[in-house]
């Protein structure tokens, strides 16, 4: 097999960093490109030796030229409180950042893999969510930027793929944890965690009936790896995990697994916050030969260990 060069946009970002991780284990000619706007050298300095590995600092609503095989196209701000601190900069980024990708893709030839999101489903209306649902999203909503950004992005890639026969792929990817979650990114996971460890109060938004499911990292890398390398199936397809959990659930075992003396309180839920949020994956099952194999419990334990390193 030729050497392949791979272009990972948003890789020093919390899934793109571990992606670059096992993609530059597998002996591929890796580059990372990042505006550090969300993404931190921290997540990638441990690569810094590799000789396969090449990091470009560079805003992806700027073309680029660069010879490459495969690119996955993962930059974005994707908790709430980083997309809504700067909304235009979010959908600059998923829609020019994913037109200057497509036509990057066109010139050269090579395979791009969005990772989209469950966002597109909204607050959605069918449970669990298949790829055929079209979805319940707000469109001027403050979540909007990016769920519209992430829909419009899907978008450019059919179009580019049916009028440019791009080689395109589409993930929508469903919570995601482990190591190297942004202390303050105002993700569930991360944010309950992090109150544990500190003895802080553990904040849940509603009554905490609202539902989740929650994939650890590594088994998500697995899902994107087999989904850009099929040969015959573009997409989308659902990469998450199918075990569903109240919030309310994950909050007591975090408290467990941290043997945290906080205490929970509740306040107000936000605007368009899902009620609940769950993949259908049999596609990825039945094309990928996919799905997660980490336990919720074990997938905590190993993302508290990294957070009381940080802390």
């Amino acid at each position: 097999m030729k050497e392949r060069r791979i272009l990972v946009t948003g890789g020093a970002g919390f899934l793109g960093s571990h992606l670059c991780d096992r993609l530059v284990e597998t002996g591929a000619d890796v580059i990372c490109l990042d505006n550090f706007f969300t993404g931190s050298k921290k997540n990638i300095q441990h690569l810094a030796e590799k000789k396969n590995l090449e990091v470009i600092r560079h805003d992806l609503v700027e073309p680029i030229f660069l010879e490459v095989d495969q690119i996955y196209n993962l930059a974005s701000p994707a908790s709430p409180v980083h997309y809504q601190y700067n909304p235009v900069k979010t959908v600059k980024t998923n829609v020019m950042g994913t037109v200057n990708m497509l036509g990057l893709a066109k010139r050269v030839k090579a395979r791009i893999l969005q990772a989209s999101t469950s966002e597109v489903y909204g607050n959605p209306q069918q449970h669990p969510q298949e790829e055929t649902y079209w979805g319940h999203v707000n469109p001027i909503g403050p979540r909007s930027c990016y769920d519209e950004g992430k829909r419009v992005a899907e978008t450019l890639m059919m179009d580019y793929h049916r009028q440019n026969q791009v080689d395109v792929k589409i993930a929508r990817i469903f919570n995601t944890y482990g190591p190297r979650m942004a202390v303050s990114d105002g993700r569930v996971v991360s944010n309950f965690i992090v109150q544990a460890l500190e003895n802080v109060p553990l904040t849940i938004y509603g009554d905490g009936s609202q539902t989740r499911s929650f994939c650890y990292v590594s088994d998500m890398v697995e899902g994107l790896i087999g989904l850009m390398n099929s040969d015959d199936f573009t997409g989308p397809v659902n990469l998450g995990n199918p075990t569903e959990f109240s919030i309310a659930e994950l909050a007591q075992l975090v408290l467990e697994i941290t043997q945290s003396k906080s205490e929970i309180v509740h306040r107000s839920l936000p605007q368009d916050d899902p009620v609940q949020r769950c993949p259908d994956i049999t596609l990825a099952k039945e094309k990928l030969k996919w799905e997660p194999v980490t336990p919720l419990r074990e997938g905590l334990e190993r993302t508290t260990e990294y957070f009381r390193q940080v802390l």
